[in-house]
C-alpha cells in the first residue's frame, strides 16, 4: 500500500506565539531569546529580522550587532508548551498515527484516509489557523524524509505536494545540505568532490560513492533518491485513547448515534482501566458524508475513567454541534491528558463508587469471556465496533 505522510512545522513558532500575545510585534524584526548581556541566545527569529542575518542559536549580542533595531523579547516556554499541546491535540484528532519530533514539528500518517493529502493539509492548515492562530508550513510525500524537505522549500505558509515517483525530480535541484545526514562537513566534503545539488549525488555510480564516500555514500545517494521507508511512530508515553466507527451507511438517527456514542464510551473507558490511567479531556469526533471532520473538546475537573463521565460529557459536545436530521459518517470519542488514575472523592460521591464496582465487575467478565460476552441495554442494535486507536504519544 502507498503511503501518504504529511509534515507540518510551526513558522516561527516562538515569534508566532509573541505575535499572537502582542499583535504590535506584526512586521518587526524581533527575536525570542535571551539578553545580549552575558551569554544570551537567540531562540526564534521573526522573518522580519532574518534579512539581516538574524537566526536561532546566534548570540543575541551578535543579533543585535546585524540588526541594530532588533526587539528581544525573553521567552514563555509555559506559554509555548501550551501552545504546542493545542496545535498537537488537533493533529491527533486528525491522523490515526502522529510522531511529534519536536515542540513546533510533527509527521503525520494520513494513509487511511481517502481524501487526498493535499486537501487533509490544508483542511488542518486552516484548522490550526482559525482555533490557535497560528501559521504552519505543510509538506506532502509518500516518505518522512520527502515531506520534511517539502516543508523546508515551502516555508513559510507554503504547503507542498511531492506527487509519488516524482521524488527524485523534486529533490535533484536542492543543495545537497537539504538532505538529512549531511552537515557542515559531509557538506564540505560533497562538495570539493563537485556535488552541490541532491541530483548531482543520486547520479553517481555506487562504485564511485563506496570510493569517496565509504558507506556512508550508498546511504546518502538512497537518500538523495527520495528513498526512505521508515514508518511514522508515535511515542511510547499515552497522552490519549479513542475508538471511533465509521458507518456503512450515513446515519442522522439521533437514537442509533447516541446509542454508538455509548458503546464507544464504554470502549474507551474499559481500556483506560485496564491501562490504570484517566484523563481529563473528553473529544468528541464527527465525519459528515462530505469528509469534512469536526473535533470538539471539553475539560473535566478531575481525571476519569468512567464510562458514565465520558459518555456525558461526550453527549453534551454532541448535542452541541449536531443539527436534527444531519447525516454523520464517523463518530468517535476519546479521553485524552492522561495520567494516573487517581480522584479526589467526596464523602457523599456513592454514585462514583457504585459504578466504579459495577465496571470493575463488567471488566473481570469481558477479560474472561471477550468483550461481547456481556452487552447493556444501550448496545443492542449498535453498528458494529469501528477502528481502535491504540495509546497515542
Amino acid at each position: 500500500m502507498s503511503r501518504t505522510i504529511l509534515h507540518v512545522d510551526l513558522d516561527a513558532f516562538f515569534c508566532s506565539v509573541e505575535e499572537k500575545l502582542n499583535p504590535e510585534l506584526r512586521g518587526k524584526a524581533f527575536v525570542v531569546g535571551g539578553t545580549p548581556q552575558g551569554r544570551g541566545v537567540v531562540a526564534s527569529a521573526s522573518y522580519a529580522a532574518r534579512p539581516f542575518g538574524v537566526r536561532s542559536a546566534m548570540p543575541t549580542a551578535r543579533a543585535l550587532r546585524l540588526c541594530p533595531h532588533l526587539i528581544v523579547v525573553p521567552g514563555r516556554h509555559g506559554v509555548y508548551g501550551e501552545e504546542s499541546e493545542r496545535v498537537m491535540d488537533i493533529l491527533r484528532d486528525a491522523a490515526p498515527v502522529v510522531e511529534q519530533i519536536s515542540v513546533d514539528e510533527a509527521f503525520l500518517d494520513v494513509s487511511d484516509d481517502p481524501r487526498p493529502g493535499e486537501q487533509v493539509a490544508r483542511a488542518l492548515r486552516e484548522e490550526i489557523r482559525k482555533r490557535c492562530e497560528l501559521p504552519t508550513s505543510w509538506g506532502v510525500a509518500g516518505s518522512k524524509l520527502v515531506a520534511k524537505i517539502a516543508t523546508e522549500v515551502g516555508k513559510p505558509n507554503g504547503l507542498i505536494v511531492v506527487p509519488r515517483g516524482g521524488e527524485a525530480a523534486f529533490l535533484a535541484p536542492l543543495p545537497v545540505e537539504m538532505l538529512w545526514g549531511v552537515g557542515p562537513r559531509t557538506r564540505e566534503q560533497l562538495v570539493g568532490l563537485g556535488l552541490r545539488t541532491v541530483g548531482d549525488l543520486a547520479s553517481q555510480t555506487p562504485a564511485w560513492l563506496s570510493t569517496h564516500l565509504g558507506p556512508h555514500g550508498i546511504e546518502l545517494a538512497a537518500r538523495a533518491r527520495g528513498e526512505d521507508d521508515r514508518p511514522v511512530e508515535e511515542g511510547r508515553e499515552a497522552r490519549s485513547m479513542s475508538n471511533e466507527t465509521t458507518f456503512a451507511r450515513d446515519v442522522a438517527d439521533p437514537a442509533e448515534l447516541l446509542r454508538t456514542l455509548r458503546a464507544l464510551s464504554d470502549n474507551v473507558g474499559s481500556r483506560l482501566r485496564e491501562a490504570g490511567l484517566a484523563g481529563t479531556t473528553v473529544r468528541l469526533k464527527l465525519r459528515w458524508p462530505d469528509f469534512t471532520t469536526l473535533t470538539r473538546q471539553t475539560r473535566l475537573p478531575q481525571p476519569t475513567d468512567q464510562d458514565r463521565e465520558i459518555f456525558a460529557a461526550a453527549q453534551g459536545l454532541f448535542e452541541r454541534v449536531w443539527k436534527k436530521g444531519r447525516a454523520v459518517r464517523l463518530i468517535g470519542v476519546g479521553v485524552a491528558h492522561l495520567g494516573e488514575r487517581l480522584r479526589q472523592l467526596s464523602l457523599f460521591d456513592a454514585a462514583w463508587q457504585h459504578d466504579e464496582r459495577l465496571l470493575a465487575a463488567v471488566d473481570a467478565i469481558r477479560t474472561r469471556y471477550g468483550y461481547d460476552a456481556l452487552r447493556r441495554g444501550h448496545e443492542v442494535d449498535t453498528p458494529e465496533r469501528g477502528r481502535t486507536h491504540e495509546p497515542e504519544g
